[in-house]
């Protein structure tokens, strides 16, 4: 299994699809891993070169206590991606992977060929973020599990698909409550709204019409506005559209080529 080393914490990482197809990092949202994509997979691979990364404190990935900052978490992107040796890629990221998506590409222009920004913000309420943080370090992942499952997945879905939503409950519970705190911190802590005009790389951003963490009224509408010729996507799903509209959503990353 690759694990790459960065910055104290190693980070685990698949490869996947052809070595000539053009390359695409996926990251995970908050509270998942990778996993968050298998869905979507199939069509995807049939196009890319698939990186798919475990963030800094989810899934395989170390978990090390303390705050996490996004142009740590965009360092380790970086750093597998050297490790995997990929020059440059379209990076997509769901919620926190897509703000580190955007860190990446204020970061280091010159690595993203293009980004879709699935489910995400530029600017969350800090208040909020620190009081879950604290939460999580007092009392564990269990205590926030329910009001992260109701912003995750839409009543509809979890009504229709009852097993894989108990598998993303119990993969919630199950991380490590250093790694969701050390995470939160980075989504407290970014300050890319300000710069969301310095990004260049061709932008596609994608919300859920069920998703009340980061819907387009607030937080999709602003990426739109202060991204040059950003393109936007409605997808019927809650956060996590991976799951809800795979197909949907690989269709408009696969547009992105």
């Amino acid at each position: 299994m690759p694990f790459t080393p960065s910055h104290g914490a190693d980070i685990y990482w698949k490869m996947e699809g052809a070595e000539d197809a053009p390359a695409l990092i996926l990251l995970n949202s908050i509270g998942t891993d990778m996993d968050l994509w298998d869905a979507a997979l199939p069509m995807l691979r049939a196009r890319f070169r698939l990186v798919r990364i475990d963030t800094r404190g989810h899934g395989a990935s170390a978990a090390p206590d303390g705050d996490y900052s996004l142009p740590m978490l965009a360092n380790d992107v970086l750093a597998v991606m050297d490790a995997a040796g990929v020059a440059k890629a379209v990076v997509a990221g769901v919620s926190l992977g897509g703000m580190i998506a955007m860190q990446m590409a204020l970061d280091a222009p010159e690595r993203v060929s293009a980004l879709a920004l699935v489910c995400t913000s530029a600017t969350m309420d800090s208040a909020s973020w620190d009081a879950r943080i604290a939460k999580v370090r007092g009392e564990g992942m269990a205590s926030i599990a329910d009001l992260a499952m109701g912003r995750f997945l839409s009543s509809e879905y979890i009504a229709a698909q009852p097993a894989m939503a108990a598998t993303v409950r119990r993969a919630l519970i199950g991380m490590a409550s250093s790694g969701y705190a050390g995470c939160g911190a980075a989504i407290r802590d970014m300050a890319i709204a300000e710069r969301l005009g310095e990004i260049g790389a061709p932008t596609l951003v994608v919300t859920g019409g069920r998703d009340t963490s980061t819907p387009y009224d607030g937080h999709g509408e602003h990426l739109v506005e202060g991204i040059a010729d950003a393109q936007h996507v409605a997808l019927d799903a809650a956060h996590l559209a991976p799951i809800e509209a795979p197909e949907r959503l690989a269709s408009a990353i696969i547009g992105l080529i």
